[in-house]
C-alpha cells in the first residue's frame, strides 16, 4: 500500500534546520517508538511535506528539503508586538509565571485566531512577543521512514473535518446542535 489522500500514515524522521555556523543543526526528532502519525490528504501537514511522502510504502526511507516560501515563510519583524501588560492581568494579578521570557503562550486576535506567541521582554507595562513560527525562515531537511501505511478509518477523518473534534456527529457535521439534535457525545456543546 502507497501513501495517498486518506491513508493513516506514520513516519520517524529527524529534522534539521540551518545551524549559526552553517552546519545543519538537529531541531525535532520522531523515533519509531514515537513517530509522527496523521492522516494524509487532509491539511494536516505542510503541503510540500506530504508532496515529498506521496507514493512511498512501509520501509521506504527519505530525504527531502522544504524551502522557508513553502513551510512557514519567512521571518517577520512586523510580527513582533508590544502588548500592554494589562492583558494577562489574573484575578486582579498579572501572570509572571506563565508570561515569562521564553515562555509560549497560545492567544486568539480579534477575530477569533489562535496563535501561539513567544514572550521576548516583559517590562513594567508592556510584554513584547514574537508571533512567527518558530521554524520561520528555516529551510526544513527531513530524513526518515516510512514506519505505517493503513487506509484511515472513520473515526481518524472525523477527527480532522468535525470542527468539534467529537466523533458523535457522525464525523461530518459543523454544527452539532443542526445536525445532530445538539447530541455530540460528549463534546458539551
Amino acid at each position: 500500500m502507497t501513501i495517498s489522500d486518506k491513508k493513516f500514515v506514520g513516519v520517524s524522521y529527524d529534522l534539521f534546520v540551518g545551524g549559526e555556523d552553517g552546519k545543519p543543526e538537529l531541531m525535532e526528532k520522531a523515533t519509531a517508538e514515537r513517530p509522527l502519525k496523521f492522516t494524509f490528504g487532509l491539511g494536516m501537514m505542510l503541503d510540500k511535506f506530504e508532496d515529498n511522502l506521496k507514493g512511498l510504502s512501509v520501509g521506504d526511507k527519505f530525504n527531502f528539503t522544504i524551502n522557508s516560501e513553502d513551510a512557514y515563510g519567512d521571518y517577520e519583524d512586523e510580527r513582533i508586538i508590544d502588548l500592554d501588560k494589562s492583558i494577562f492581568v489574573v484575578d486582579g494579578a498579572f501572570d509572571g509565571e506563565s508570561i515569562a521570557e521564553g515562555k509560549l503562550v497560545p492567544m486568539m486576535d480579534s477575530e477569533g485566531n489562535k496563535m501561539n506567541g513567544i514572550v521576548l521582554e516583559v517590562s513594567e507595562d508592556k510584554v513584547k512577543m514574537d508571533f512567527n513560527h518558530p521554524l520561520a525562515g528555516e529551510t526544513l531537511n527531513f530524513v526518515g521512514e516510512v514506519l505505517e501505511v493503513r487506509d484511515a478509518t472513520e473515526e481518524e477523518i472525523a477527527v480532522v473535518t468535525n470542527k468539534h473534534h467529537c466523533g458523535g456527529c457522525g464525523g461530518s457535521c459543523d454544527d452539532c446542535s443542526s445536525e445532530c439534535g445538539g447530541n455530540c457525545g460528549g463534546c458539551g456543546e
